[in-house]
């Protein structure tokens, strides 16, 4: 199954898939395939971030989460096991529901803030949500157009550690990390826009 690989993923794919082959064999076994298993993944993440953020309990809702985002390599696991690997629909529905992950995630924090009639940080979450929209848009519309867009300093997964560690942390006690990984998160993902959008250009400028 054909997936989005940044550095970071690259980097985690060994040892991840080490460990969770055997959940994988187990999985085939059982008749499950990736693509279930890319649905379970999304539905999890979607729960558990609207229901434990807005309720305040960011620790659980994020570890719980950080669980279901080990899904997205698990289904790839689950697809070399069952010989599937290489599937177009695999590809096109596992992007699909990163974006309805990722939104939830954002949306849960957003609620949480609002809940702490914090109006400023929803806002900046709310752009987060927007631009990481964008980032991941900018690059499928490129790729549509025969030209890449892989560039740029926070992809999915750099957004989901930066999201899930601070809030995370914040949920220990620990004093303004979120709202610093919010303004973190938010500029990141600004100018990885913009530099999605010029390395484009420069692109058609070549042609």
């Amino acid at each position: 199954m054909a997936y989005d690989r940044t550095a970071m993923l690259k980097l985690l794919r060994p040892a991840m898939t080490r460990i969770l082959t055997p959940l994988g064999r187990l999985l085939v076994g059982r008749g499950i395939g990736p693509d279930a298993v890319t649905a379970i993944g999304t539905l999890g993440t979607v729960v558990s971030a609207l229901l434990f953020f807005p309720m305040g309990q960011l620790t659980v809702g994020a570890l719980v989460i950080t669980v279901f985002v080990l899904f997205d390599l698990l289904d790839g696991v689950v697809a070399r096991l069952g010989g599937s690997a290489g599937s177009t629909w695999g590809a096109f529905l596992d992007s699909t529901l990163d974006r309805v992950a990722d939104a939830a995630i954002f949306a849960g924090l957003i609620l949480y803030f609002i809940s702490r009639d914090d109006t400023l940080m929803a806002g900046v979450t709310l752009l987060c949500l927007i631009a990481g929209a964008l980032v991941s848009y900018a690059k499928a519309r490129a790729e549509g157009l025969g030209l890449t867009a892989d560039v740029g300093l926070a992809e999915r997964p750099e957004r989901l550690v930066v999201a899930l560690v601070a809030t995370c942390f914040s949920g220990l006690g620990v004093p303004y990390v979120l709202p610093a990984g919010m303004w973190l998160l938010a500029a990141a993902s600004v100018i990885t826009v913009g530099q999605r959008v010029v390395h484009v250009y420069q692109q058609t400028r070549e042609r």
